[in-house]
């Protein structure tokens, strides 16, 4: 059986941006914080590694995000959760879907990608407690240094 794990990215963009994003069409970016919930069926270190080097073919939503911001840190959770985690994070106090359907083009989720409407210093430091007291497990993957840190 495959282990399948979900995931949970921090991108900051710099600047305001207008993008192509595949299929979904043209939508200009704020300057801020997103988050991305994601899924690996099999070796998310991969998966992550991939998000965070800046150079790689197009294939995702995110890829095309990630043009133009990075990834912060990451999050790392066991199961197949990835559309429960999505609706969790849109019941966080500032925080809202983005652009409907990125990131959800094998579910009937609303969407994937989400945008901090203001990011306090703590925000990073709370949603953990906050997602593992909705019932989220933590997975751990050694990337040779703390986790979820580049």
């Amino acid at each position: 059986m495959k282990k399948v794990a979900c995931y949970l990215l921090l991108i900051r963009m710099d600047e305001l941006s207008t993008l192509v994003v595949g299929k979904l069409g043209r939508f200009q970016f704020n300057s801020g914080y997103y988050l991305y919930v994601g899924k690996a069926r099999r070796n998310l270190r991969a998966r992550i590694t991939r998000h965070l080097n800046p150079k790689k073919k197009l294939h995702w939503h995110v890829d095309y995000l990630l043009t133009k911001a990075r990834v912060e840190k990451f999050l790392l959770f066991e199961g197949d959760e990835e559309c429960r985690l999505a609706y969790s994070l849109g019941m966080v106090p500032g925080v809202s879907l983005f652009i409907p359907g990125f990131g959800a083009s094998d579910c009937n989720c609303p969407g994937h990608l989400f945008y901090i409407e203001e990011k306090k210093e703590d925000f990073w430091q709370t949603l953990p407690a906050q997602l593992l007291d909705a019932g989220f497990t933590r997975a751990v993957l050694d990337f040779g240094g703390e986790e979820g840190k580049n």
